[in-house]
């Protein structure tokens, strides 16, 4: 016997075709493992939110109707006031009642430090109670009654 004997090999033809089974094997493998990891991809909370109505919220008739302007004027029930005015009004206001909140309507261009400084000082005299009043229409109103 020797080696290299290339006798063999010379009455065989080349093979001209491609043996598919063993990538449609590899495919099904495939096909199998994504089908059992896709569902433990999405990380999925159930939460039971709360209902929406459309009634408008009743406030309290002990609540501070506050506006702000773009150009960084203060206005406390319609009324002008400036910054050094505020701690003695909401320590006023915390003295009559407890439960007062503070309804802060700002327009649309008023600098966030504005809006800030009023709850910083709104907190330190102990409003525990601020919101924001927004327009759910989207329209523009007056801030004040002139």
């Amino acid at each position: 016997m020797a080696f290299g004997d290339s006798t063999r090999y010379q009455s065989k033809t080349a093979m001209s075709e491609i043996n598919v089974v063993p990538l449609v094997d590899v495919m099904l493998v495939l096909l199998i493992i994504f089908m059992i990891t896709a569902p433990l991809l999405t990380h999925s909370v159930k939460v039971d939110l709360p209902k929406a109505s459309s009634s408008p919220n009743l406030t309290q008739p002990e609540h501070i109707e506050f506006a702000i302007r773009a150009d960084g004027s203060f206005y406390w029930g319609g009324e002008p006031v400036t910054l050094d005015q505020l701690p003695l009004r909401f320590a006023a206001a915390v003295e009559q009642s407890q439960q007062t909140e503070l309804h802060i309507r700002a327009d649309r261009e008023t600098h966030y430090e504005l809006v800030a400084k009023v709850m910083s000082i709104a907190a330190s005299a102990g409003l525990a109670r601020i919101g924001f009043v927004t327009d759910p229409t989207g329209e523009q109103q007056p801030l004040t009654d002139h």
